[in-house]
């Protein structure tokens, strides 16, 4: 049965009920459901814009159906549709759903294998499909038939070699540096969210793919179309939510290490800073400042007058960061009264547990507004009203000693079926605190996302990866699949987080190149653990002396060749900031990543869509970053359409070419493009 009703257009076939709903601008919502009614989750696609769309069902015994279902399906059937500017949704007797733009070309079609479908396939397996797993829940699946030329683009962060994702699969949940962002952009021209924070996994199969959601009421995804991925992206950001203004602050360098133990090791460092004349917006302090872990505040032993240490950094121009951690150890002074008001995470079985750090800890449930609410509170008493108001949301994931997501439930549900959205509801969390306390640009800087963090100032970074330049290449192609899974702040800890020692040469030569690279990243963040480890006095009861705080990872800690180049780009960043902020007003207003592959500013370049080294900053830089020891020069590729020069050089040369440049120790590839307003001095 396919009928209209309440500006939908519906397919009822036994007891499945599949919604199509035109969904804001060249955009449609799909969601089908074996129980009585939808649970009424927007998940992700918190900005619906008023959006009726046209539909028209036609009956294969009426005249006028005949052309008209050609024009899709080449076939005489009864079936209905849905236009929604640029895109069009139809759904026949059988329940096949597909997706054509305004020019009748098919974007995307669910895969069914049945003999009426395709010759000789007599497989009975079906586009849409639902298997019981408890109550009202269900294992679902969604297929789609593949396009062999297909390349997909997105995804979030996967630590693997890959941007295209075309012939890949990805596990669809949140683990330490992998981020599950369930968005992708095809070269085709549509976008595709899946719009469910399941725990599960997508196969982009040459054969076909596949989503999966392991344990779910609804299958629920939305398909947009445009000539460009620009306009793909932008109208995805407008659903999901755009991400607020970039303060000033945030276009600088930030300094970042292990820890600081004290309030006078973290002073000594930025007065360092401002008496070599360095630029600096911001400090952290790391981990393991707190007296326990879920007490939220500074062990005021080590950290004796807060207030004016954040005086202090002020004067300096330095805003400090403070970590915090979703973890409440059964010691901490609140684990009592959480436990009471079911503001922490549960079990489904075995010892309530969910992480082992220095102690026995369960998470804070980001889920339950009051558990938001009441952490918020800890923050603003111990944090925000001493100074400290900036806040880095690690574990965001939130990262399980265990990653057995079946164990584990939530106020929102079992993590089976919404574990994917717990990093987004902690920076709402602490985005709508700051908000009331009158920031109107928050930064949370967090270790995780899901589709719709931007809109919380989500700044994500891509986790405890290692210090290789292996793994420096992985990070590069990572940041550009969070951008056009429409995650547009990001950043990684320059140098790697574990297994270096700063009189290493072969790491110095890794530091100089990421040094490099973070200069043209939309926030450029020093961090790392470097060994030998140092720093294990304190006490041991909160973890300070447990736990030591690393070796020296400041711009002057790894010799004075390192030191002179990480001034040059430190003071380069500075002579780009403006630029940046008007790359960043474009991410506000548009929803555009800062950083983006070449495509996306090119998508009628066909070789542009096969780069995954190179990148454009913005509007006018092409990047090109060094990612390997012991190469000093690089082929770039510049897009087709323009001039670039080579702003170390001063050469010129035309686009749609492949050069090959110098790339000394203290250089970059980089060009702009001819004619650029924003030429700079290097």
């Amino acid at each position: 049965m396919i009928l209209e009703k309440n500006n939908c257009l519906i397919y009822q076939y036994d007891n499945e009920t599949v919604q199509i709903e035109a969904w804001g601008k060249d955009a449609v919502r799909i969601r089908a459901t074996m129980n009585a009614s939808f649970t009424g989750h927007d998940w992700a696609l918190e900005e619906k814009p008023e959006s009726l769309g046209e539909i028209q069902i036609y009956d294969d015994k009426d005249a006028s159906a005949v052309v008209y279902a050609n024009m899709y399906s080449g076939k005489n059937e009864s079936f209905g549709s849905l236009t929604n500017g640029k895109i069009t949704a139809t759904v026949n007797a059988d329940g096949v759903i597909s997706f054509y733009n305004q020019d009748k070309k098919l974007l995307l079609k669910e895969q069914w294998k049945r003999l009426k479908d395709t010759p000789s396939m007599p497989l009975n397996v079906y586009g849409r499909e639902f298997k019981a797993v408890a109550g009202d829940s269900f294992r679902t699946v969604s297929r789609f038939i593949a396009d062999d030329d297909e390349k997909i683009f997105g995804m979030g962060q996967y630590q693997q070699k890959y941007m295209n994702m075309k012939g890949c699969m990805l596990e669809l949940a949140q683990r330490n540096s992998q981020v599950s962002v369930p968005f992708y952009v095809s070269s085709i021209g549509y976008g595709f969210l899946w719009n469910n924070p399941a725990v599960g996994r997508v196969t982009f199969g040459i054969n076909g793919t596949e989503w999966l959601a392991e344990c779910t009421k609804e299958l629920d995804y939305l398909v947009i179309a445009g000539d460009t991925p620009a306009e793909i992206e932008e109208t995805y950001m407008g659903l999901v939510g755009k991400a607020p203004m970039m303060p000033d602050y945030g276009m600088g360098f930030w300094q970042c290490k292990l820890r600081y133990q004290t309030q006078e090791q973290l002073l000594e460092v930025a007065r360092k800073y401002k008496s070599l004349g360095l630029p600096l917006d911001v400090i952290v302090v790391d981990f393991f400042h707190w007296t326990q872990q879920g007490e939220y505040k500074f062990d005021e032993k080590y950290w004796p007058d807060v207030p004016g240490m954040c005086r202090e950094l002020n004067e300096m121009g330095i805003r400090v960061m403070v970590s915090v951690w979703p973890t409440v150890d059964y010691r901490s002074e609140n684990f009592q009264e959480m436990m009471e008001k079911g503001y922490l995470v549960r079990t489904e079985s075995g010892v309530r547990i969910a992480m082992t750090c220095f102690g026995q800890e369960l998470f804070f449930d980001a889920t339950n507004p009051d558990a938001r609410s009441y952490v918020w509170s800890k923050i603003k008493q111990n944090y925000w009203d001493k100074g400290a108001r900036l806040y880095w949301l690690d574990v965001a994931e939130p990262e399980y000693t265990t990653y057995d997501y079946s164990n584990y439930r939530y106020q929102l549900g079992s993590v089976m079926e919404v574990g994917n959205i717990y990093p987004k509801m902690y920076t709402q969390g602490f985005y709508e605190g700051m908000k009331e306390q009158g920031d109107e640009m928050p930064v949370n800087l967090v270790r995780s996302a899901w589709a719709g963090s931007a809109k919380y100032g989500a700044l994500v970074w891509s986790g405890d990866i290692v210090s290789t330049f292996e793994c420096f290449r992985r990070q590069m192609r990572a940041g550009l699949s969070m951008a056009m899974a429409g995650i547009p702040w990001w950043t990684t800890d320059i140098g790697g987080f574990h297994g270096a020692r700063g009189d290493d040469p072969s790491f110095r030569k890794l530091f100089i190149r990421w040094f490099q690279y973070a200069c043209f990243c939309p926030v450029m963040r020093l961090h790392g653990n470097r060994e030998p480890q140092k720093g294990f006095e304190g006490d041991v009861v909160s973890g300070i002396g447990l736990f030591g705080s690393g070796a020296d990872n400041e711009v002057w800690s790894f010799g004075e060749e390192v030191f002179e180049i990480c001034k040059k780009y430190m003071f380069l960043r500075e002579a780009l900031r403006p630029y940046i902020k008007e790359q960043m007003l474009l991410t506000h207003e548009k929803g555009t990543p800062v950083m983006r592959p070449l495509f996306y500013d090119f998508p009628q370049d066909k070789k542009a869509w096969e780069v995954d080294d190179t990148y454009m900053f913005g509007t006018d830089f092409c990047v090109a970053p060094v990612m390997e020891e012991d190469v000093y020069e690089r082929s770039v590729y510049l897009p087709l359409g323009c001039s670039w020069k080579d702003v170390f050089s001063g050469i010129c040369y035309e686009g749609g070419r492949t050069v090959t440049v110098d790339a000394p120790m203290d250089k970059i590839p980089v060009f702009i493009k001819a004619g650029s307003k924003w030429e700079i001095n290097v």
